[in-house]
């Protein structure tokens, strides 16, 4: 969730868009459909996107991992910039959501990629580890219910490979995280989530005001 929350100021961020933003057709669209439906808000921006696709490509990313797909903007900017042999393990419980991925997906063939896990988060982890699948992942990105964060971010990182990043949205969500009198639940996970990343001696961080403030997580070798 990211499209309504910016941390810049509305012309700082409409020139970042005017001199970087450089969004295919196709996830432009998806992007205009998804605005039109009700929680629209779940969609992550362009600006984020593109982002995602410059890491993956960056650390030559064959193997990837997403929790929270909703209509699929994430997993198809993951898809387009892994090789044709690279694989996404997306999970998701919606299959009203998840309904339009799934075109976009097939609309970019991409679709070969893209492996839709349709059950909880935690459950489809688990079996990824029970399979043996640790120390494998090249890439993840984290966008799902905030009270499950720590836990997510507990499982997959022992499914990352050492140099394997993760990304992690929404981690300065909407400002309340340092708004003290702010204290509501979905705001206190995220608070205790950001402090035990700053101490965490198993991973590299970086901490950026992109959307709704996204996290970079580098596994240590």
């Amino acid at each position: 969730m990211s499209s309504n929350y910016r941390i810049v100021n509305e012309k700082v961020f409409n020139y970042i868009q005017s001199v970087s933003l450089r969004e295919s057709d196709l996830l432009g669209k998806l992007r205009e459909e998804t605005a039109k439906l009700p929680r629209a808000v779940m969609q992550i921006s362009p600006l984020q996107g593109q982002f995602m696709s410059l890491i993956l490509k960056s650390i030559r990313a064959e193997k990837a991992l997403e929790i929270g797909v909703f209509t699929g903007y994430s997993s198809l900017c993951t898809a387009m910039a892994l090789p044709d042999h690279g694989k996404l393990i997306a999970c998701d419980i919606s299959e009203e959501w998840t309904a339009v991925a799934r075109r976009y997906w097939k609309a970019a063939n991409v679709e070969h990629k893209i492996d839709l896990k349709l059950a909880p988060a935690v459950v489809t982890l688990d079996k990824l580890l029970q399979e043996g699948q640790q120390n494998s992942f090249d890439f993840a990105f984290i966008d799902a219910d905030k009270e499950n964060y720590e836990i997510y971010y507990e499982k997959t990182l022992a499914l990352m490979r050492p140099g394997g990043m993760i990304m992690v949205d929404n981690v300065l969500w909407k400002r309340y995280v340092f708004d003290p009198e702010n204290t509501d639940v979905e705001t206190l996970f995220i608070r205790e989530f950001n402090q035990k990343r700053k101490f965490d001696k198993r991973v590299e961080i970086s901490l950026i005001p992109v959307g709704d403030g996204i996290t970079l997580i580098r596994k240590l070798e």
